[in-house]
């Protein structure tokens, strides 16, 4: 006899109980793949665009007066005690810097008599050649203060860019200052003359004795500099008594490493700063000396140097005045560009000989080669691999792979 066993279906609760079971299996794999998944990387994004860039180089340096005059007595004689210090006021035609006075012989015998002679025709021609280079410069100050006025007008009507207005600006202010220069080379000729002159006359005069004396009066304004000899005592024709000097005819003398100073050229614009204001002044370079020189660094590093020569087109109010060999820093411009593809150098980093950086793409990171040239140390220009508006990661960590998923947390 067969039995045969009837299975009964399922009721609802078993039924219940069977999905149940299956939905906390489901559940239980996903929690188990989602915490062995791996964490997106927080990193920091930028975003590669256009805009400008400049590339410059900084360095200390100090101010100079550019025209220095060394004063010297144009005869043999004894000189007074001098009273003038470093750093006093001096006023062209007045201000006494020595005296000399005659000794008992002649102050000159027939030979010195003629070096004289030959001395003051020297003085007189290159006084007269001083004269036509400040008639020079004054001439090229007013035609350049011309073209000044057309472009101020032109600038107005906008017909003319403003870097063409900056150029009219800055020509005037440079030649203004040249045609100060030459004005005071040419008060340093006439001063040439005048003690040559005098030299001639105190030659008979002094032939009875000691009794007359010549005064040694200060050719510009300015102040003394330095002063070498200050005891009463006699000296020889052409010793150096004191170092004067005229403040407004400042400049910065900057020691560029010579690598850097490759790339400087005459006219480029100068930040002077770090000068004890809290704003930097506008300057321009004016000369890239051609002849280097060995320094030694702070750490003992042999390093080749080259002076650059900066003229000041702004200077600190009146109450903060700049004097001789003060401490300032420099910040050389070396290239500029307007519209410039940018990426920050926190985004770069070297894979052997090349450059490169993480593109963000749909929350993964990729690995991507890239072409730079001019950089200033936080941004640099993007020759090819990148586009514009693209996000790249900056400062990847260590652990960052190609193809690893990122959260971005930019700022």
């Amino acid at each position: 006899m067969n039995t045969t066993k009837t299975l009964k279906p399922l009721g609802k609760k078993g039924q219940w109980r069977k999905r149940f079971l299956a939905l906390f299996g489901i559940l239980l794999i996903v929690a188990i793949v989602a915490g062995l998944w791996p964490d997106p990387i927080t990193v920091e994004t930028a975003v590669v665009r256009y805009g400008p860039l400049t590339v410059s180089v900084l360095e200390e340096g100090k101010t100079r007066i550019r025209h220095r005059y060394i004063i010297s007595p144009p005869v043999n004689g004894y000189l007074r005690r001098v009273d003038l210090r470093a750093g006093a006021p001096i006023e062209a035609g007045k201000t006494v810097l020595a005296t000399i006075q005659g000794e008992p012989s002649r102050f000159l015998d027939p030979r010195t008599r003629v070096e004289a002679e030959m001395r003051e025709k020297a003085a007189v021609a290159v006084s007269m050649q001083r004269q036509a280079a400040v008639e020079r410069a004054r001439a090229v100050l007013d035609l350049a203060k011309k073209e000044f006025v057309r472009a101020d007008e032109l600038l107005k009507k906008d017909t003319i860019p403003v870097q063409e207005w900056d150029a009219a600006e800055n020509r005037v202010a440079v030649l203004k200052r040249e045609l100060h220069s030459a004005e005071f080379a040419l008060r340093a000729a006439e001063f040439e003359v005048a003690q040559a002159r005098a030299a001639l006359k105190h030659s008979v005069s002094f032939e009875s004795g000691g009794d007359d004396f010549i005064e040694i009066v200060a050719p510009v304004d300015g102040y003394v500099l330095n002063v070498y000899e200050e005891s009463a005592r006699i000296i020889a024709a052409g010793t150096p008594i004191m170092e004067i000097g005229d403040p407004r005819n400042l400049e910065a003398e900057i020691e560029l490493l010579s690598d850097d100073a490759v790339a400087v050229v005459p006219g480029a614009n100068v930040s002077i700063e770090q000068w004890g204001g809290e704003a930097p002044l506008r300057g321009q370079v004016t000369l890239v000396e051609r002849g280097g020189f060995t320094k030694i660094s702070a750490l003992g590093v042999e390093e080749q140097r080259v002076k650059v020569r900066v003229d000041f087109l702004e200077f600190p109010p009146p109450t903060m005045e700049l004097g001789d060999r003060f401490r300032v820093e420099a910040r050389i411009v070396t290239w500029h560009g307007e519209e410039i593809l940018q990426i920050p150098i926190g985004a770069l980093f070297r894979r052997g000989n090349d450059w490169t950086t993480f593109v963000v793409e749909d929350g993964k990171a990729h690995l991507r080669k890239v072409e730079i040239d001019h950089n200033n140390g936080i941004e640099a220009e993007v020759i090819s691999g990148l586009s514009p508006q693209e996000v790249v990661i900056v400062y990847p960590p260590d652990n960052l792979a190609d193809g690893d998923s990122v959260a971005t947390g930019d700022k």
